[in-house]
């Protein structure tokens, strides 16, 4: 069996590089949602402006296949000097049934495990 690289993409071939993960449950929900965090984006680098193209979905690759997920929120923040260069991408999500969940954390796990990142859990 081949191993494949787990990734993170917005456009078909264009791999992304995640600077951070938040994994939250609801205390009165129980719904658990997922905060993606882009210091950048190669998909949108070079591009103008950000109305050309949209950010409606997410593909994760790894070895078991591909993950589609669509965002409850895409937040763009701007910085520096002028105010306008993008300082991150917030791409938030929720995950409502267990076995959905479990593969996400399945695929999350390989991701770091291929990217160098460690998992924490804060303290409440």
């Amino acid at each position: 069996m081949t191993s494949i690289t787990p990734s993170i993409q917005f456009f078909a071939g264009i791999d992304e590089e995640l600077s951070n993960v938040s994994l939250r449950r609801g205390r009165t929900s129980g719904k658990r949602s997922v905060l993606m965090t882009f210091n950048q984006l190669k998909a949108i680098e070079g591009f103008n402006s950000f109305t050309k193209q949209s950010l409606n979905s997410m593909r994760l690759t790894d070895e078991e296949g591909e993950i589609s997920v669509t965002p409850s929120s895409v937040q763009f923040v701007f910085g520096g000097a002028e105010g306008d260069e993008l300082q991150r991408v917030e791409y938030k999500f929720e995950i409502e049934r267990d076995d959905y969940w479990d593969r996400f954390m399945r695929f999350m796990h390989r991701y770091a495990e291929a990217n160098g990142m460690a998992y924490g859990e804060s303290q409440p």
